[in-house]
């Protein structure tokens, strides 16, 4: 078989499934069993696939039909220009939350000490400080599992001044910082059943779930924020569609200044940020 029909075979599986992306994610794991680019469907259809590579195709299709995300299934997920680890234990990085490392990095200084609140797969903090200078991160998360992830993309990136605690928020969280950033557990828990069944069944239902009003992790984290932020430090938040208003108003409240919200590129607020 050849590598167009193979194409072909897993597309026609994905339609049949019900797949959201289909053509994308039946070519995705073309590639990433043949260990192929995307120019290879176009340049080179012909190309043979040897019986070991269809095998493991048909694998990987079998699977991905089931809903299995795709990045559970070949173990990475590309965030920041980076490559991340992922598995079942965290939240897949998402387009959305590079959003969030954007801003962030504008107010980001050489030197700075970065606490990451409910870090999962580490994404966030490891991209900060692959892109800045001489800084120190703190991870912290509930998840042992998600802390070992974390650590192992740290480990692969070669970040340098990092550390991950695990503990319940600022359970084991010492000193203090001059910027906190967290994409926490924001979902009602009403709303999770509605979900795609990638995520509802396959994503960690702790990293989903905000509590009755979706709120309930940004009253714990902005409010405890103030005892470790450094006068003048910044909390980045990211936040669901309709968020934006409530979850300015609480910075507000707990003396945040200069409060903004940022729209993702569908126009959605998708970060809240301020000044303490």
């Amino acid at each position: 078989m050849n590598y167009r029909e193979c194409y072909l075979y897993g597309k026609e599986k994905f339609i049949q499934a019900e797949i959201a992306e289909a053509e994308l994610d039946a070519r995705l794991l073309l590639e990433y069993v043949c260990g192929t680019d995307r120019t290879t469907l176009f340049a080179h259809p012909d190309r043979e696939v040897s019986d070991a590579e269809y095998e493991r195709y048909v694998n990987c299709i079998a699977k991905r039909a089931q809903h299995i995300p795709l990045q559970h299934i070949t173990g990475v997920q590309e965030f920041m220009g980076l490559e991340f680890y992922v598995n079942k234990d965290v939240l897949v990085p998402r387009q959305d939350t590079e959003l969030l490392v954007e801003e962030a990095m504008i107010h980001l200084h050489d030197g700075m000490r970065i606490l990451d609140m409910c870090t999962g797969s580490g994404c966030i903090l490891c991209s900060l400080l692959h892109y800045s200078n001489h800084c120190e991160g703190v991870g912290a998360d509930l998840s042992e599992k998600a802390l070992a992830i974390a650590q192992k993309n740290a480990e692969k990136l070669q970040t340098e001044k990092v550390t991950f605690l695990q503990g319940d928020l600022f359970e084991n969280v010492t000193g203090s910082f001059d910027m906190i950033v967290s994409n926490p557990p924001y979902i009602r828990s009403d709303v999770i059943p509605t979900l795609m069944v990638e995520v509802k069944e396959h994503e960690p239902y702790m990293a989903l779930d905000g509590k009755e009003d979706g709120l309930y992790f940004y009253r714990k984290i902005i409010s405890g924020s103030r005892e470790y932020l450094k006068k003048g430090g910044m909390l980045f938040l990211e936040i669901g569609y309709d968020q934006g208003e409530a979850v300015s108003s609480l910075m507000k409240e707990n003396g945040f200044r200069d409060v903004c919200v940022k729209k993702d590129y569908s126009g959605f607020d998708r970060i809240v940020y301020g000044e303490l």
